[in-house]
């Protein structure tokens, strides 16, 4: 099974961010991944249009800052990077809500506030 496009870019990001994927794996508790594996698989199965057919053609990248509290509940969903397309970038902050609530952020990346935040590129098609 291949993982999802949003699975994909996921790992790029964080790939970028640590430097590797064999890097971000040693360096990251693996109740963290385990969590963030979650997230974003709860966010790939919100998406409607990822069962449509093949012929649709990938139409832009969204780049999104989410805010998530220590319940699991999502605060905030900003667009970081637009894709260009302003109703795009709606249906990306909308996916992630549509996701939510996700399960309890572990406490490595719980702030003093009791959030975490994350950045990552959410891909759409049409």
């Amino acid at each position: 099974m291949r993982p999802s496009p949003l699975v994909r870019w996921f790992g790029l990001g964080a790939a970028l961010l640590i430097g590797s994927a064999a890097q971000a794996r040693e360096r990251t508790p693996p109740e963290v991944r385990a969590w963030l594996s979650d997230v974003i698989a709860k966010i790939d199965a919100a998406d409607p249009g990822r069962t449509a057919p093949a012929r649709r053609r990938r139409i832009g990248t969204v780049v999104v800052r989410v805010e998530i509290a220590a319940d699991g509940f999502v605060n905030r969903v900003d667009v970081e990077g637009s894709s260009g397309v302003a109703d795009l970038d709606q249906r990306a902050q909308r996916l992630v809500r549509a996701a939510g609530p996700f399960s309890p952020p572990p406490k490595p990346l719980l702030t003093p506030a009791g959030t975490t935040e994350l950045s990552f590129p959410i891909r759409l098609d049409r």
